[in-house]
């Protein structure tokens, strides 16, 4: 006995006419959903005698933001280190920026320099330099702690010494002390 062949059913073979009516049901069924939709949430708490508003938090100034007084050249600056906090206790942070010219050879010298915002403006500005470019040091560590800036400073013995190849590292702080950043005593600087 053959097997009976089972007849063709319409519904097997999928027309055009089919993924139309499929996707105008589809595309119906989204637009009605999106009009019967729920609401909007309105409903706020409502603020309860233990609620407070906090303090806003001062954001510490932007070093990107600031024209620092170190002259580059056709090169541009770039800030390398920064590290922020309230250095003079006026409740405002500061920015203090290791700065130095983006050289493409050696090793430029670095900058530090306090940044600030006035009470009242957005604009920072500069109103410290604590290490001169042209003293030709460089920032090795680096942190602002406790209300002072600390550095580890690497110089040379003489105007002999590479550029490459500082000889001296000299460990420092500065503190703001009665409208200045007064630095500590330093430490017996110590040949690399």
């Amino acid at each position: 006995m053959q097997p009976s062949a089972v007849p063709e059913l319409a519904h097997t073979h999928a027309r055009p006419i089919h993924w139309v009516a499929t996707a105008t049901a589809l595309a119906g069924v989204v637009a009605l959903s999106s009009v019967l939709g729920p609401d909007a949430a309105t409903a706020a708490p409502t603020p309860g005698p233990q609620t407070r508003s906090a303090p806003a938090q001062l954001a510490p100034p932007d070093p990107a933001a600031v024209e620092f007084p170190l002259q580059c050249g056709p090169v541009k600056r770039v800030v390398r280190k920064q590290a922020s906090g309230d250095l003079d206790g006026d409740g405002r942070p500061e920015t203090v920026a290791v700065v130095r010219c983006d050289a493409p050879m050696g090793t430029p010298p670095d900058g530090v320099y306090v940044v600030t915002r006035a009470a009242g403006s957005a604009e920072p500005r500069v109103v410290a330099t604590l290490v001169d470019p042209g003293d030709r040091t460089n920032v090795d560590d680096f942190a602002v702690r406790d209300g002072e800036v600390r550095a580890g400073l690497l110089g040379y013995s003489s105007a002999d010494v590479p550029s490459c190849c500082p000889d001296v590292r000299e460990s420092v702080k500065w503190r703001w002390t009665d409208g200045a950043f007064v630095r500590s005593a330093p430490s017996t600087a110590k040949s690399v």
